[in-house]
């Protein structure tokens, strides 16, 4: 029986992109070297590790479900069948400025390009107007950011060359070329979540000389958060028929107003 065949009509559904690092990632950094890939990962929802750093279900889960979708399956794993339902690209560790200097973490401009070839293999499936048709009204979720300003915890700070000003332009900018790339494509509707307070995690407080959060970290953060707010205002002026949503309102305004 074909897996699909519960699944709601290609007419009556948008399908989830996701995008970002392991706070999204379900599996495509899945390899024997990753602790996410061992019990007690998944023992709550799943009962087996998925790939997932977490016990159970990840932000994009829930909404899926909400949407009444499946839960997106990583890239690496999906075939062209399940395409029109949505694809997970998140990779842990994944970086906007990184580089992809190995086969396991895919930053953001790997995740950009992996998504063009999906979109290559979705106008070989359905042709080229149904597949505009179905990216434009599909959701794109972002979250990037943390693993960029994780830099500043080690003993290579990007800080010893950059402003803290200079550095977060830097991200910022990339960031926003990488969301043009993806309108460029078809892509109209955003959802983003901000970096959360990546200082005061436990394992960067145990790196503060006074046990506290690390307030270095946590300038970077706020200042980078403030300056993707700009970003996406600008570009919502920008370009004809962008549509944002930023954290909380992820799930309590925009997606109750689109699904």
């Amino acid at each position: 029986m074909d897996s699909t065949s519960h699944l709601p009509s290609p007419e009556n559904h948008a399908p989830l992109f996701i995008f970002g690092d392991s706070l999204f990632d379900t599996g495509n950094n899945n390899n024997p070297t990753s602790s996410a890939c061992y019990w007690p990962y998944g023992e709550t929802f799943f009962k087996h590790p998925t790939g997932r750093a977490s016990d159970g279900r990840l932000i994009p889960d829930f909404i899926a479900e909400y949407a009444k979708l499946p839960f997106p399956l990583p890239y690496r794993q999906t075939r062209n069948r399940q395409l029109r339902y949505g694809v997970n690209f998140a990779s842990g560790g994944a970086e906007v400025l990184g580089v992809n200097p190995d086969k396991i973490v895919i930053h953001l401009k790997g995740q950009l390009s992996n998504f063009k070839n999906v979109k290559k293999r979705l106008r070989h499936k359905l042709g080229d107007s149904e597949t505009e048709a179905l990216l434009s009204k599909a959701i794109y979720l972002f979250s990037f950011g943390t693993n960029d300003y994780g830099k500043v915890t080690d003993g290579f700070s990007v800080l010893h060359y950059y402003s803290s000003e200079e550095y977060v332009g830097m991200v910022v900018d990339n960031f926003t070329t990488g969301i043009k790339e993806f309108y460029k494509k078809g892509g109209r509707r955003f959802g983003f979540v901000n970096i959360g307070p990546y200082g005061c995690a436990p394992f960067t407080r145990a790196l503060s000389t006074s046990g506290g959060c690390l307030e270095e970290a946590t300038a970077l953060i706020k200042l980078h958060n403030k300056e993707v707010s700009k970003a996406l205002e600008d570009l919502e002026q920008e370009l004809e028929g962008f549509e944002y949503s930023v954290q909380r309102d992820l799930i309590n305004q925009f997606f109750f107003k689109i699904f």
